[in-house]
């Protein structure tokens, strides 16, 4: 069974033995944006000339987004040298705005409550995103969820694109979220999301993958990418009977 896609384990050990940090995306899977990111992304690589298909688009979903508008423009057949691609973020970001302005984003259900439970068992929460600090702290301002180790915080860390020299699919804002909450073993931390970067974000960290059945992907589509688990939601996660990967 080792290297195989596991969408359950048949161990009974209680996640709070086995996890100390999980790390949750942000948009998709602890936040509805109503799929707001999605029609920013795909609206400010169009206005470059550059059609986006609905795959293309999902494939590149939870990348941070300079690379995601990078690689967009290029697959629409325009050339995206840095003038440019610095122009559609700018673009991104304000439309982005725009709409949750108009459309504030709001918790997933149950995952405040998920959050709650696993800090209160020691575990630490972390979040991490394709958004750069300048978009992921006003989204987790409009929600109230305050970050750090106090009372009346919301999650342990923040790990947003600006705080690492590449994004997803690359490990390094899971390993930047172990060094911010001082865990040391990959093997103790749980990484859940709703896309394909996510999982593979996830394995490629040495971490347990989970992925969420809360944004645009299927189980099917999910499925089929290296993973632990597949879970409706991140409100599950805290009734997940757990063991390591490659156990």
């Amino acid at each position: 069974m080792s290297g195989q896609p596991r969408t359950h384990s048949t161990a009974a050990k209680d996640l709070n033995t086995m996890i100390e940090l999980a790390v949750f995306d942000m948009a998709g899977t602890t936040v509805d944006d109503h799929g707001i990111v999605y029609i920013a992304l795909k609206d400010a690589v169009e206005e470059t000339g550059a059609p986006v298909s609905a795959a293309d688009l999902q494939e590149w979903m939870g990348a941070d987004k300079v690379s995601a508008i990078t690689a967009l423009m290029k697959l629409g057949g325009q050339e995206p040298d840095g003038g440019r691609v610095a122009a559609a973020f700018v673009r991104f970001r304000e439309i982005l705005a725009e709409r949750y302005a108009a459309t504030p984003p709001v918790a997933l259900p149950g995952v405040a409550e998920a959050i709650e439970t696993l800090r209160g068992r020691g575990i630490k929460v972390a979040l991490t995103t394709g958004f750069d600090d300048g978009v992921a702290y006003p989204l987790l301002e409009s929600l109230g969820w305050a970050v750090g180790a106090g009372e009346g915080t919301m999650v342990d860390a923040v790990v947003t694109t600006s705080d690492v020299a590449q994004g997803r699919p690359a490990p390094y804002m899971i390993h930047r979220a172990m060094e911010r909450t001082g865990v040391h073993n990959v093997r103790a931390v749980l990484a859940a999301g709703d896309t394909v970067v996510d999982m593979q974000a996830g394995r490629n960290a040495g971490a347990i993958a989970v992925g969420v059945l809360t944004g645009k992907l299927g189980r099917a589509e999910l499925a089929a990418v290296s993973h632990d688990h597949i879970l409706a939601g991140v409100a599950d996660v805290p009734g997940l009977a757990e063991t390591q990967p490659g156990a």
